[in-house]
């Protein structure tokens, strides 16, 4: 087999580069084969800890339910098989499969990932080959759904027939999907006795592309011409996306391409965002949450050559040793934009053109009915933490399997783990919707704001990296949210709420306007201040906040909240205006007894010069807004940042 080397940024060579355990395990791989290959067959429980490394790039992980854990007992090993479909589509025939599957060898019900994946739990390694068999058969795959590689490729999943960029997100997150997908024959070796399946036949574009070696991109005559033999230092996760649509949280990938077109409708090229990323570790404050920069623009004909070139530049410099420093949010971190650019810009073979601007980002779930712009219909169907079972009066797993198989709609997961059902007939609309309304589905505008927006983890009893509950526990979390909003005279607020149980950031809290972080067994880090339509990164309030504490922690901060917003202000809007240290102080004076909020219509006079006036006057006509309102909130930003400029001031004095 070809070997392909490690490069070092002090080395080209990479003789004197220091590598992880890992990197020797993937390199004695064989192309992701062994000791998968010999282990899947031998009568054990579970696979040692090489296998399970390989084991991730063919989509599973292994786990043991924690629930059933006794001292002295083997522990009950299960795996977790997640599909790998870019954009989130799911034609009827898999998903009525994994539905099957999900009786026949898991635990009954399946998970919509925050990735646009679909997730099995439970299944014992002596049915993983079948399990993985099946999902091949019937159109899916599991190949680069974990490991150091390519992830799921996300895009909005919307389904406008009218609105060109939309399908040319998705056509590109499947094309790029293709471009990075291992070309290693493990994959059907393995799981279909190298039986080949019937794959769709990739642009023309994208095989020229995988082959054509520009400035190092690709090692010729390699089994993985793009990934080597190290395939990539740590997981590298794509969004394709269009302008204004953060439906995939674009500033949290290693890299987003957001779609340009003319006012035709046509592909001009793409805006880039790199170096996003949510992992972290408690108490290592090397490891970080970071968000994408804007990086530049490329050309519609050379958007193959862009992403071989940033795959490249992450293959080649990202830290293999050590893998909390692994990401490529490091690499942009450590070198600043400019020297990425330029390493990036040497591999490509030319200057990007300058970033595009962009209108204002906005968070979409897509749940509801929608017209397709062909005369037939999408319909977002919302499910709490992605969960797919039927539970009481909630039927939803049911609901799904009957109308995909009666009415063999397609389906597109949602990075907010919701489900869009999409090409529907207009004649089927109305039994559609009987059907949700018989199983037990809310509609999407009876369902609490706060609730659409929240995700949630799987965390325990599965994961192995849960230290507390995330899943489970959210609706109960929520409901105590909402009681005290109300309790505080705010029963219509509603702000993004996320939670894991660990800092590994699976369920992105860290750009969550009110974010919970397992820290320890029922309590939580808190982040405030991320933004309603996810740019901006929350910051580390509390360190440890055990949850039967939640009420008296978070009702000084809603007063806060309620008695000195601007008009219209969002709850991590108005935590990032007024400072951590207001927010302390505030909470650390309050007493719910004793407290009396300010008079809000007590007013004062005020005087502004004519030429200031004539330009409020303009500013009224371009927002519709009154002139008190406009000038309130100028004054207040003002005195806010004045305050805060102050404070620095005498911080740095002090």
């Amino acid at each position: 087999m070809v070997q392909t080397p490690i490069r070092s940024q002090s080395s080209p060579s990479g003789a004197d580069r220091k590598v992880s355990k890992l990197e020797g395990i993937k390199e004695r791989s064989n192309f992701l084969r062994e000791p998968l290959a010999t282990e899947l067959h031998q009568d054990t429980t579970h696979f040692t800890d090489a296998a399970v490394q390989i084991l991730k790039f063919h989509g599973s992980y292994q786990q043991d339910n924690r629930d059933n854990r006794v001292k002295g007992q083997e522990k009950d090993y299960r795996m977790m098989l997640r599909t790998r479909n870019p954009g989130g589509f799911i034609p009827p025939q898999l998903y009525l499969a994994l539905d099957e599957l999900s009786d026949r060898y898991g635990y009954g019900h399946l998970r919509a990932t925050t990735r646009q994946g679909i997730q099995l739990h439970g299944i014992l390694k002596s049915n993983l080959q079948a399990t993985v068999a099946t999902i091949i058969q019937n159109l899916g795959s599991t190949l680069g759904a974990c490991g150091d590689l390519n992830r799921n490729i996300m895009a909005p999943p919307a389904i406008f027939r009218n609105k060109p960029e939309y399908l040319i997100a998705q056509e590109y997150a499947d094309q790029i999907a293709d471009l990075l997908r291992p070309q290693t024959e493990a994959y059907y070796e393995i799981w279909l006795d190298g039986e080949k399946a019937v794959t769709v036949e990739e642009h023309p574009d994208v095989v020229a592309a995988r082959q054509h070696n520009h400035n190092g991109t690709v090692f010729a005559d390699s089994v993985e011409p793009i990934y080597g033999t190290h395939y990539m230092p740590r997981k590298f996760k794509m969004a394709v996306t269009v302008p204004g649509d953060n439906s995939v949280d674009a500033y949290t990938q290693d890299v987003t391409l957001v779609v340009m077109t003319n006012a035709a409708g046509e592909l001009q090229g793409f805006n880039i965002l790199a170096g996003g990323g949510m992992g972290r570790t408690h108490n290592k404050e090397e490891t970080f949450a970071r968000i994408a920069d804007e990086i530049g623009y490329v050309a519609k004909d050379d958007v193959f050559d862009l992403v071989k070139a940033i795959v490249a530049t992450q293959r080649d410099y990202g830290d293999r040793f050590q893998r909390r420093h692994a990401r490529m949010k490091y690499l942009l971190h450590d070198w600043g934009v400019e020297k990425f650019r330029e390493t990036l810009e040497s591999y490509f073979g030319k200057p990007l053109q300058p970033f595009k601007k962009l209108p204002a980002w906005k968070f979409e779930d897509y749940l509801g009915w929608y017209e397709q712009g062909d005369g037939k219909w999408f319909v977002g169907v919302n499910m709490e933490n992605g969960r797919i079972h039927d539970h009481g009066s909630l039927k939803l797993r049911s609901a799904l399997r009957t109308i995909v198989e009666r009415y063999q709609v397609p389906m597109r997961i949602t990075a907010n783990q919701n489900i869009v059902l999409y090409d529907i007939e207009p004649g089927d609309k109305a039994a559609i919707q009987t059907l949700l309304d018989e199983h037990g589905i809310t509609r999407p505008d009876q369902v609490d704001q706060m609730v659409r927006e929240a995700m949630a983890c799987p965390a325990l009893p599965m994961c192995g990296l849960a230290v507390t509950e995330s899943e489970r526990v959210i609706p109960d979390i929520l409901g105590r949210v909402r009681a005290l909003l109300t309790q505080v005279n705010l029963p219509d607020e509603h702000f993004v709420v996320r939670m894991t149980g660990c800092p590994n950031g699976c369920a992105r809290p860290y750009m969550a306007e009110l974010g919970f972080v397992g820290n320890a067994p029922e309590s939580y880090q808190m982040w405030l201040g991320g933004s309603p339509n996810q740019t901006r990164l929350a910051r580390a309030y509390t360190e440890k906040l055990p949850i039967n504490e939640l009420e008296s922690f978070l009702e000084p901060l809603f007063v806060f909240f309620r008695d000195h917003r601007q008009v219209g202000e969002s709850f991590g809007d108005f935590c990032d205006r007024v400072s951590f240290d207001a927010l302390r102080k505030f909470s650390a004076g309050y007493d719910s007894a004793t407290y009396q909020p300010r008079k809000k219509d007590q007013r004062h006079r005020i005087g502004v010069y004519s030429d200031t006036y004539d330009l409020l006057k303009v500013a009224v006509e371009k927002e519709g807004r009154p002139m008190s309102q406009i000038t309130a909130d100028a004054i207040a930003d003002y005195v806010a940042k004045y305050l805060a400029e102050n404070d620095a001031e005498g911080s740095a004095n002090t």
